[in-house]
């Protein structure tokens, strides 16, 4: 069975967020996604929040900005996270958006090498082990967590470029791809991602890909979902996006699903009016559609 979610953007104040994800946890949605986009929500501390006010719902977070955190600290609140909540925090790290880290003094010159790093540092000390690296950007000396995860915690990452999505076939558990990705991209996403995991040998593991798809549905839909791929620079890009009723969503769910996506996180345009009908909607009268 595909995977389905939604995503609460970082566009709604925070103070909306309980109500949209106890819609989530009551309607059966599988999967809630936050976003720590710069300079809105924090990720860490809005999937706690989230988690704490749900019962079953998974929350994700896709993604944390590698640049902004010592992976150390973000080991310890993903650890945490997983044993106060079991099997339902999902955790992705990626590059983030360059500008924004240059604008906190945190751009690194090579994005590719400190995703790597961050990923192999992280994914162990997940795992319960002592690590000591000296890369050049992620330093550890014999650092352990005294809580790891009690079970498995594992990473993804966001890719967009070919050598990122080598790398997340190579040291992430999953892979996020955003939603300007069409299915052709998520084939092509696919074929380097094996490439990764061919190269580490990793091809007996287990790896999800993960794809945001832009949807929306009720008046003006149409619309709104191709004012969004204008503001993106995106609208020539053949079947991006989704809008109409539930039989039209689920189709482009399915065309992801059949190009290789593991899971489809539906994603609002900006300017959805209403998040909690979107989450049910996505829950009550899109899942039933796809198989």
């Amino acid at each position: 069975m595909t995977g389905l979610g939604a995503v609460f953007r970082p566009q709604l104040p925070p103070e909306r967020l309980r109500d949209v994800a106890r819609v989530a946890d009551a309607g059966g949605l599988e999967e809630l996604w936050l976003w720590e986009d710069c300079f809105m929500e924090g990720g860490i501390s809005a999937a706690a929040a989230a988690l704490a006010w749900t019962e079953r719902v998974r929350i994700g977070v896709g993604l944390l900005p590698v640049p902004l955190r010592n992976v150390a600290l973000t080991a310890m609140e993903a650890a945490t996270l997983h044993r106060m909540f079991p099997g339902r925090p999902v955790l992705a790290v990626g590059h983030g958006v360059q500008d924004w880290m240059g604008q906190v003094g945190a751009r690194a010159e090579s994005p590719v090498t400190l995703l790597r790093e961050y990923l192999l540092a992280l994914r162990a000390l997940l795992r319960g082990e002592q690590v000591t690296r000296s890369g050049r950007y992620v330093t550890l000396d014999d650092v352990a967590l005294d809580w790891p995860p009690a079970g498995p915690a594992p990473v993804l990452a966001g890719a967009t470029g070919p050598r990122s999505l080598r790398l997340t076939g190579e040291a992430a558990d999953g892979t996020l791809l955003t939603a300007s990705t069409s299915p052709d991209g998520v084939r092509h996403a696919r074929r380097l991602i094996e490439e990764g995991r061919e190269s580490a040998g990793r091809q007996a593991d287990p790896h999800e890909i993960v794809v945001y798809l832009l949807a929306a549905t009720g008046p003006g839909a149409a619309e709104r979902l191709h004012a969004e791929l204008v503001a993106g620079g995106l609208q020539s890009v053949p079947n991006l996006g989704a809008a109409g009723d539930a039989g039209a969503v689920a189709e482009a769910v399915q065309r992801l699903a059949d190009a290789g996506a593991d899971r489809v996180i539906l994603q609002p345009t900006g300017d959805e009016p209403d998040p909690e009908g979107f989450v049910r909607f996505v829950a009550e009268e899109v899942r039933p559609l796809v198989p």
